[in-house]
């Protein structure tokens, strides 16, 4: 606020050290009493706003400075009744919830002061003011402020830590050379705080090692929180990533933190980077080069501590296209980069994998562990796999659930690479992910909803590979 209605106070570096953090907004038609809030508060508080015209409120209440507000009862020459300060305490009360307000009365008013306290105030302060009182009032306030903020702050953090909890880690298995060079790249990047991008295609486990990076690193003990990048819509994107104050948008219905502050002191993890779009890449560049954010329709700069770790089904090759992806944001997310090979790559893994899944199934439908008889594991190890380790965990269950007895036989598979000699062997990726697609559609008769779950793919990624190959109608 600048003019003659409002005054900032800036406190001086002598009294610095003892300024209570928050800021404080006085309320008062009357100049006397604004000047002699500046001076007893400003040694005290920061930031300091002092205002004669109520109707300036909501404005710096947006501004997400103020965490108490010490309001006049009265404002209109020859009006005692209280009405109006009742009226503003109602508005800070709906604009801003956590912001607490303590009345200023005269002793004619103390009844009105009572009143106002049973519609929300925090407390009431008589003029003239015992100045340490005052301070004293202001700073319990304030306290009650930051506590209420901060409660929202963990609910926050503990509804995505109970999302990310509800689909528990599953284990990395594997023993063969291509899966212990993942590990040994995980165990070396894990202790440092670098930006750490995964490279493979759908289903090779991006996720699973963004989580044991984490469960290594010194940030183990906070959440890690992860986002599917090309699930937000573009026009989301600000809101969920950076979150929002109340009224900023026609929804906006009260504060909320994005995913950014919930990740902070732990994890963010952002899958299928690559699908995001230009405008929030460069949003996303802002932010790893500022490590701050603001909230949307928020003026106050949240200074960030997370580790980021990003991954994508892109190859290194499309994403050094700068058409499909900014060199400049490539360079600040691959500091470290792991590639994790195809499940085809992995043979020596799929009995493992197999006997893993089969065993956790039987687990989760109360069945005994079944068998998985050589025969089987043979027609397990012939199969390429487009879809990766998900399309192996999905064959292990459904196999589970058909079988009659405890033997998970070839036959309870829909897997017959013997009876597939028209695939040559030097089929592509592109080929086979083709493929998969193509019989994808087909068995879920067109619906791009049911094929790209089945697919495991989401729907935007699953539209650009139809462009890609030609699929599109």
């Amino acid at each position: 606020m600048t003019g003659p209605s409002s005054r900032t106070a800036t406190p001086t570096a002598s009294s610095s050290p003892s300024l209570s953090p928050g800021g404080v907004l006085v309320v008062d038609d009357d100049r006397d009493v604004l000047t002699t809030a500046e001076l007893v508060l400003k040694q005290r508080f920061q930031p300091v706003q002092c205002i004669a015209n109520p109707h300036d409120i909501p404005a710096l209440l947006q501004q997400g400075r103020t965490g108490v507000v010490l309001l006049d009862m009265n404002f209109s020459r020859g009006d005692i009744s209280g009405a109006e300060g009742i009226y503003w305490l109602k508005q800070i009360r709906q604009l801003s919830p956590d912001t607490q307000v303590v009345m200023s009365t005269a002793y004619a008013e103390i009844d009105l002061a009572v009143r106002a306290v049973k519609e929300g105030a925090a407390d009431f302060v008589v003029k003239p003011w015992e100045n340490e009182k005052l301070i004293a009032t202001l700073q319990n306030c304030l306290r009650l402020s930051a506590s209420h903020r901060q409660v929202k702050q963990l609910q926050s953090r503990q509804q995505a830590l109970n999302a990310e909890l509800s689909g528990a880690a599953e284990e990395m298995i594997g023993a063969g050379r291509a899966f212990l060079q993942v590990m040994e790249l995980v165990d070396r990047v894990a202790e440092s705080d670098a930006n750490v991008l995964i490279l493979g295609e759908n289903g090779t486990g991006k996720e699973l090692v963004a989580r044991a990076i984490h469960r290594r690193s010194r940030r183990a003990q906070n959440s890690m929180i992860t986002v599917d990048a090309g699930a937000v819509p573009p026009s989301l994107f600000e809101a969920e990533m950076f979150g929002h104050v109340k009224g900023a948008f026609t929804d906006a219905r009260e504060d909320r933190i994005g995913k950014f502050e919930m990740a902070c002191g732990g994890t963010l993890f952002l899958d299928e980077i690559g699908n995001l779009d230009v405008a929030a890449q460069s949003k996303l560049l802002r932010v790893l080069e500022s490590r701050s954010i603001y909230r949307v329709g928020g003026t106050e700069s949240i200074p960030l501590d997370i580790r980021l770790i990003c991954a994508t089904n892109l190859t290194a090759k499309q994403l050094a296209d700068q058409q499909q992806f900014r060199c400049d944001l490539l360079y600040r997310i691959n500091t470290v980069e792991i590639p994790l090979p195809p499940l085809r790559e992995r043979r020596e893994d799929i009995p493992l994998l197999a006997r893993h899944f089969a065993a956790a199934f039987a687990g989760k439908y109360r069945r005994p562990t079944p068998e998985v008889p050589d025969t089987t594991l043979k027609l397990l190890c012939e199969y390429p796999w487009p879809g990766n380790i998900r399309e192996l965990k999905h064959a292990i269950e459904r196999a589970l659930l058909m079988s009659r007895d405890n033997t998970l036989s070839p036959d309870a598979f829909l897997l017959r690479p013997a009876a597939r000699p028209h695939e040559p062997d030097e089929l592509t990726l592109e080929d086979l992910e083709r493929t998969a697609i193509m019989k994808a559609l087909e068995r879920h008769q067109g619906n791009l909803t049911q094929a790209a779950k089945a697919l495991g793919l989401g729907r935007t990624t699953l539209y650009r590979k139809l462009g890609k190959y030609g699929l599109a109608d």
